[in-house]
Parts: C-alpha cells; sequence; structure tokens
C-alpha cells in the first residue's frame, strides 16, 4: 500500500508536468532560442524544490533527481519541447558527462570499485580476522580494534561495511558484543569516516559539485566544522572505553555480556552465508593496497597541482585537481595492486580480469546519482538560481546569516533520512549552499559541512540507506533491530552537533568550534552516564 501511494504521488507530478508542457507546447514551439523568463526569478529554485519534495514523498532519489531535471529544462526553455529535449541531454545530462573533471571523477569510483573487489578476493580481510581473534581478549579491546579498522578503511563506505563486517564478526562473538552493538559500530565508522577523508569516493563526489580546482581545497578546509563525524568517532570511543549503553542496545548488550546470547533472541541474519575466504591471504592483502592507493592518490593531488614544478607541498595540495589527482592515483595504485597480486599467486590472472565488471557494477548507483546531481546543478545554474539566492540572502537575511549552518544541518538531516542517501543530498544541497556565499568566506565553508554532516546523519540514521543495509548485512544483524538500536546514538551526536552549528555561526573560527563541540559531547555523555547509574542505583 506505501509502495502503491509512492508510486501514485509520482505519477501524478509526472502528469502534471507532461499536461503543462503539452499546453504550452502549440503556443511555445519554436521559443526554445527565447531566453527563459525564469531566469534569476524564485521558480529559478523549482527544479530544486521538485527534486527535494519528490525524494521525500517516494523515498527514491534517482527518478526524482530526473523529474527535477526535466522540471529545469522546462522552464529554461519557456516549455518548448524541442528546447526542453535538448536543454535536458544535450546541455544538462552529456555536457555533464562529457566534462573532463567529472567522467575523471567517475573513472576514479570504477577503479576504487575494482580495488574494493580485488582486496575482498585475495583473501587479506579474513587474514586480518584471524590475527586480531588471536591477540584481542577484551571487550573494550574488540570494539577500539572494530573502531580503528574502520577508520583504516576510509577510501570507501561500501568496502568499509562488508569488510570491517567479515574480519571483526569473530572478534566480536568471543569478546561476547552484541550484533547489534557491532552492527553500531560498523555504520558509524563508514560515512562518517569518509566524509572527512580526503582520499575517498565521498571527497571525490562533493568536490564535483565545486568549481574546477577548488573542491578539494573547500573539502579539505570543512574538515574541522564536520561536527557529526568527528563527534560520533569521540562518541565510539568513550562507549567502548566506558563501557556505556542505553536504549535498547542496553538490553542487547547485557544479553551479551552476562548470558553469551549475541542476537537477544532475533537470529534473522545469523545463519546467511560465509564468505569464501581465500586460504593465501595475509594481512598484508589488506593493508599494502590500501596503503598504496592513499600514497598514489596523494603524490597525483600533489602532481596535479604543481608539486614536481617547484610548489610547496601544502600549495600544490591547495591547488591539486582532485579529478585528475585522484584518477591518476587510483590507476597507478590499481596496477601496483594488481602486480603485487600476480608476484604472490594469491588470485590467479582470471579472476583479476573477472574484477574488473563487478567492480564496475558495484559503482553504477554512485555513477548515476552523480550523473543527475550534476545535471541538476546545470539546469540550477542555466536558470540563475545562484545569484537569484545570493542576492535574496544579501538583500534580506542580514544577522540571520548565523543561523544558517544549523538550518543546513538539519534540511540536510531531514532529506537524507528521508531518502536513504547523503551524495543525492550533496547533490541538491551543496550548490544551493555555494550560491549563497563565496568559497572565501568562512560562514559558507561551516555551511558546506553542515550540509554533508547532516546528510550523513540522516543517512546514518535511515532504514531505506544502503549503508544502513550494508552494515547490518555486514554483522549479520536484524535491520530492525540495527536501526532501533543505532537511533539514540545517532540522535546524542545529531543533537550535540545542531548546537555546535548555532554555535559556529557565530564563532566561524575551528580552533574554538571544534573544541567547543567535543567539549559538549564529552559532557552530554558524561552526564547521560550519571542520569543512567542514578536510575539504575
Amino acid at each position: 500500500m506505501r509502495n502503491a501511494k509512492r508510486v501514485l504521488s509520482l505519477l501524478s507530478i509526472l502528469l502534471i508536468l507532461l499536461l503543462v508542457a503539452g499546453l504550452a507546447f502549440a503556443e511555445g514551439e519554436g521559443e526554445a532560442e527565447a531566453p527563459s523568463r525564469f531566469y534569476q526569478t524564485i521558480w529559478s529554485l523549482l527544479p530544486a524544490v521538485i527534486a527535494i519534495a519528490l525524494a521525500l514523498i517516494t523515498k527514491e532519489v534517482y527518478t526524482s533527481l530526473f523529474v527535477g531535471i526535466v522540471a529545469g529544462g522546462l522552464l529554461y526553455s519557456n516549455f518548448s519541447f524541442e528546447g526542453t529535449l535538448t536543454h535536458v541531454f544535450n546541455d544538462g545530462i552529456g555536457a555533464s558527462l562529457a566534462d573532463s573533471y567529472n567522467v575523471g571523477i567517475l573513472v576514479f569510483l570504477v577503479i576504487l570499485g575494482i580495488l574494493v573487489v580485488l582486496m575482498n578476493k585475495a583473501g587479506g580481510s579474513a587474514a586480518f580476522g584471524r590475527w586480531a581473534a588471536q591477540h584481542i581478549k577484551t571487550r573494550a579491546g574488540a570494539q577500539l580494534a572494530t573502531i580503528a579498522l574502520g577508520v583504516l578503511i576510509f577510501v570507501d563506505d561500501y568496502f568499509n561495511c562488508l569488510t570491517v563486517g567479515s574480519v571483526m564478526r569473530p572478534v566480536s562473538d568471543k569478546s561476547r558484543i552484541s550484533r547489534a552493538k557491532l552492527a553500531y559500530l560498523i555504520d558509524a565508522t563508514a560515512a562518517p569516516v569518509c566524509i572527512i577523508a580526503p582520499v575517498s569516493s565521498w571527497a571525490a563526489a562533493v568536490s564535483s559539485y565545486v568549481e574546477e580546482g577548488n573542491g578539494l581545497y573547500l573539502f579539505i578546509r570543512a574538515i574541522p566544522f564536520n561536527f557529526y563525524a568527528l563527534l560520533t568517532i569521540a562518541m565510539m570511543v568513550f562507549l567502548a572505553l566506558t563501557n556505556l549503553d542505553y536504549g535498547p542496545m542496553e538490553r542487547h548488550e547485557r544479553n551479551a555480556r552476562e548470558k553469551g546470547d549475541i542476537f537477544s533472541g532475533v537470529k534473522a541474519m545469523a545463519d546467511a552465508a560465509g564468505e569464501n575466504a581465500n586460504p593465501k591471504g595475509r594481512v598484508v592483502d589488506l593493508v599494502l593496497p590500501i596503503v598504496a592507493l592513499i600514497a598514489c592518490c596523494v603524490t597525483g593531488m600533489i602532481y596535479s597541482g604543481g608539486f614536481f614544478e617547484g610548489a610547496g607541498f601544502v600549495d600544490a595540495f591547495s591547488d591539486a585537481d582532485a579529478s585528475v589527482g585522484l584518477m591518476l592515483g587510483s590507476a597507478v595504485a590499481l596496477v601496483l595492486t594488481v602486480i603485487y597480486y600476480l608476484i604472490r599467486r594469491v588470485i590467479p590472472f582470471k579472476e583479476i580480469a573477472a574484477s574488473i565488471p563487478e567492480g564496475f557494477k558495484s559503482m553504477v548507483p554512485a555513477i548515476l546519482i552523480l550523473t543527475f546531481a550534476w545535471s541538476l546543478k546545470a539546469m540550477t545554474d542555466s536558470l540563475g538560481a545562484k545569484q537569484f539566492v545570493e542576492a535574496l540572502v544579501k538583500s534580506s537575511a542580514g544577522g540571520f546569516k548565523s543561523f544558517l549552518p544549523a538550518i543546513v544541518f538539519l534540511i540536510a538531516c531531514g532529506l537524507s533520512f528521508a531518502t536513504g542517501t547523503s551524495w543525492g543530498t550533496f547533490g541538491i544541497l551543496i550548490p544551493i549552499t555555494l550560491g549563497v556565499f563565496p568559497l572565501t568566506d568562512p560562514l559558507g565553508v561551516v555551511c558546506v559541512s553542515a550540509c554533508m554532516a547532516g546528510a550523513v546523519c540522516g543517512d546514518h540514521c535511515s532504514p531505506i540507506s544502503d549503508t544502513t543495509i550494508m552494515a547490518s548485512a555486514g554483522a549479520q544483524c536484524d535491520h530492525v533491530t540495527h536501526v532501533s538500536t543505532q537511533l539514540p546514538y545517532a540522535m546524542t551526536a545529531a543533537a550535540v552537533s545542531a548546537v555546535a552549528y548555532l554555535f559556529a555561526g557565530f564563532v566561524p573560527n575551528a580552533f574554538i568550534a571544534l573544541p567547543v563541540a567535543l567539549a559538549l559531547m564529552i559532557g552530554a555523555l558524561f552526564l547521560l552516564r550519571a542520569i543512567l547509574n542514578r536510575k539504575q542505583a
């Protein structure tokens, strides 16, 4: 019934758009070349509004973005059928895919997908799991090891969920850690870690929404203001060291600790098929490719920034072209990884060749979202949305601008929670945010970071998020159990983050705002611990 309502809502909006286009075609044919009468008006925001509204209604980001693109084409062409078709596919989707910067990002994603498949087939993950099971003896140690591995595997959240889950399950089971807690640790070290890693698929996606050459610079500047990601990591360490649990998670952890029941009676995914681990795999087969990827990508980025032509390291990294650097670096890392695996004879060449299409297929959803998000950005840009929003905010916002980081954070949380995707939220909100603030404005950096943090927060909480689902699968935990036990923890970090963004809106200085945010987080956890201890006394 719920799916039927979503489909009906989508079809209704599509029908309205088609009717408007059909009525306008009779008298608007041939007006494709006329300047759009919607340029730099409030109507220039309509494509983004339609995309957001549809995403909230249907919980499906691909179609929502596409309908927003079509709406932008209709407005730009003054409802001319021919003009709409040309603008959507030639100036929108076609131009986005023809842009060399965008193509470089897509190539990086494909190579990353291939590397993920290769590393899984090499058996390095299973080897690390066997090593950890022999050396980790305490519950706190097992949780900290899970967090550390999640932080280490920061290149992609999909790779993170699958790898950390398969590696740490035997370790956490031996330490009597509930599968619900393991699923939370996996989920909380996936997107929150990737969004603060300059060498990752997420950094590439965010950079692609910024003017060429400035994306990576903005991403790095925004890291200290990404409060949700940083506070989530701090919160996980605090929980592991103090053995603090609350909400539904407390019951699962008590059952695991006292009764050895790591599932609390819910074993929906306990019998999932295990991975066929490569017996030849060693820990170095996991670590070395990741180190090679990081080193090669950093080298590629400083190369694109002119480091080998005399520029300083910091200047070269700031001026780096993320598209070129990540593409070249990942390509070299892939070649080195293949050569290493062939020398080690851990994977036959036939399996290496088969990993290429597998890796490509694993990145198709990300590629599709990016393509549509770029195209929607092209539609709103062609309608002058940036100029309209910038003029509106500058003329009427005044002191209200200081509240924008917290507002952007909450909007991004809601949109990402409803759609289950961070990348779709980036594609909708970051271009609008950049239209309000120039890259040189410190408050603009805070707002972009708030957008990224809110998108990750909503994605972290959402039951329909692919990362949330994969974390459940990686821990072999019942999905509803994972969502219900994780939500109180995620909401705690979200509430503190919202307060921190209120503060940062008035004091956009990372050296002040970040320590304040961390102090608020630690203080809230100590207060929560005191309240829980008082109730148990």
